[in-house]
């Protein structure tokens, strides 16, 4: 177990206010902080929580496009031994009022553009005392900050309480809070810097969304390092050039982003010649569009990452070295080799024992960086955590004799599109809802944009007409735009197997036959 496993989030950053109090900690749209500023913010932030009630063991909650405010909140609220909950603000209404109750959270500060949605399910928050806007011409943040004392004397917090609580598709069709803990974040940042280590004079461009592990547990990896980290608002142009003239040159994006700067024009290529690292992951990267972006920034550095929610980030990686090393090509199509201080297993998912190396099993990881389970679902907690502390994937793949994972397979039937995971039950409960679906099945394409799309193959209910454009329309009035079809199939049966089980692999099939990602 490492020192640093031991603390709390807070002490990396204070350790950088002692160090490096003059340097610049982050930025975020025009703003910036010392770290010395910024750890005496954090701790007026964390005053004010403490004015407003807010003890060991309590949740709030921040609902916004990526802010620099989201991560002073976590980091506040973890200095008082309670958790921040980040849901994904692309939630539709009912899930998004279940999310805020579901985490139990006593304030939520909310971005401006979102008040009104908010508003629209005050009545349904049923846990919620006050509701802080962040931003816009009637920002109540700062003003609510203004008025705290700093927490000078913050109350001993042990590095297994949770603080940070981000919501994982389940495929109950309900969204999962996994808990991360102090010890889980301090480990993963540990843990990933061994293999992708940062300088004293790196900037961290922190594009991906604070909902996601590739957005806050990057962020927060950042901080560890005492690199400064540069808040993008989205992961869109306008604001990945503002990080890059600001001086990013570390970013993680997922592979539909790299493909859009590609395809902008050799003004935008050139912009991202200044990035020494670009971290990969969370979607399909197409080797033909990998291929480009080794040819077109020759001098970065690439790295693959394959992880999870539940393991607070990473836990395997692909390196630059193989990247580009013409005598493991084969390497390019793997996830890489676990990171320090990350086991793995790989065993028959039916008799949960190991399979022999070469042999295609579900993934199983064991770690400091492991989530201690999902909030209030005991039951989801022990079918995912072995009694002795593995974590069941749901992902099926193999290694070969280095322990290079090919991943093969989703257990789950998890779509990835655009980094974002969709389950096909979330789906399935809203279609099956509709008066002429019979039966439906929803399954993942192949996508040269998003790496995957939704796709729903309905059975209509006999005598009845279905309109594939109607569903669609259906769907985005109960879900986030992400998990709705882009495309919808009508078919008389479904193909089962002999207990009546549908056989997706089927279905996915003549998707993915020509595909060297075969994600069947």
């Amino acid at each position: 177990m490492s020192d640093a496993a031991n603390e709390i989030i807070f002490d990396r950053l204070a350790h950088w206010a002692q160090v490096r109090p003059n340097n610049i900690a982050v930025q975020f749209q025009g703003r910036e902080y010392t770290w010395s500023g910024w750890r005496d913010r954090i701790l007026q932030i964390a005053g004010a929580l403490a004015e407003g009630g807010i003890r060991h063991g309590d949740t709030v909650a921040f609902l916004d496009k990526n802010h620099l405010s989201c991560l002073e909140v976590t980091y506040a609220a973890g200095l008082l031994g309670a958790a921040a909950a980040v849901p994904n603000w692309r939630l539709a209404g009912e899930e998004l009022d279940y999310v805020i109750n579901d985490c139990g959270a006593r304030i939520l500060f909310v971005g401006n553009e979102f008040l009104q949605q908010v508003m629209a399910l005050r009545d349904r928050l049923t846990g919620i005392e006050q509701i802080v806007t962040v931003g816009g011409e009637h920002d109540e943040f700062e003003p609510w900050l203004a008025e705290a004392h700093p927490l000078w004397r913050p109350p001993a917090v042990d590095a297994e309480s949770t603080t940070l609580i981000l919501y994982s598709s389940g495929t109950t069709g309900r969204p999962k809070g996994v808990q991360l803990t102090h010890r889980n974040l301090s480990a993963h940042s540990v843990d990933a810097l061994a293999v992708l280590p940062a300088r004293e004079d790196d900037c961290f461009l922190v594009a991906m969304p604070l909902f996601h592990v590739g957005g806050s547990c990057y962020a927060i990896m950042g901080i560890h390092a005492g690199a400064r980290c540069h808040v993008a608002r989205e992961a869109d142009a306008p604001s990945l050039f503002a990080g890059l003239a600001a001086g990013a040159n570390i970013a993680f994006l997922v592979p539909p982003v790299i493909a859009g700067v590609l395809a902008a024009g050799e003004q935008a290529v050139a912009a991202f010649g200044a990035l020494r690292r670009i971290t990969y992951g969370a979607a399909p990267m197409p080797l033909p569009l990998l291929r480009s972006a080794l040819a077109a920034w020759p001098a970065t550095e690439f790295v693959q990452v394959y992880g999870m929610t539940e393991c607070a980030g990473v836990v395997t990686a692909l390196l630059p070295e193989v990247h580009r090393d013409d005598t493991q090509v084969e390497r390019m199509a793997s996830a890489g080799q676990p990171i320090p201080g990350v086991e793995m297993r790989i065993v028959d998912p039916v008799t949960t024992k190991d399979v022999a190396p070469g042999e295609t099993g579900e993934l199983w990881w064991r770690s400091e960086q492991r989530t201690p389970g999902y909030l209030g679902k005991p039951e989801a907690t022990a079918e995912a955590i072995t009694a002795d502390g593995w974590l069941r994937s749901g992902d099926m793949g193999r290694a070969d004799a280095d322990g290079f994972v090919y991943i093969e397979d989703r257990l789950k039937d998890m779509i990835i599109t655009g980094g974002e995971n969709v389950y096909s039950p979330e789906i399935e409960r809203v279609l099956v809802e509709h008066p002429a679906v019979a039966e439906v099945a929803v399954i993942g394409v192949p996508d040269e944009h998003w790496g995957e799309t939704v796709k729903a193959i309905v059975v209509p209910v006999e005598g009845a007409a279905v309109d594939p454009d109607e569903l669609i329309h259906y769907t985005h009035q109960r879900l986030a735009k992400f998990k709705c079809p882009t495309s919808i199939d009508v078919a008389e049966v479904l193909p089962r197997n002999p207990t009546g089980k549908i056989l997706k692999r089927e279905l996915r099939a003549p998707y993915w036959k020509d595909r060297s990602h075969k994600l069947v």
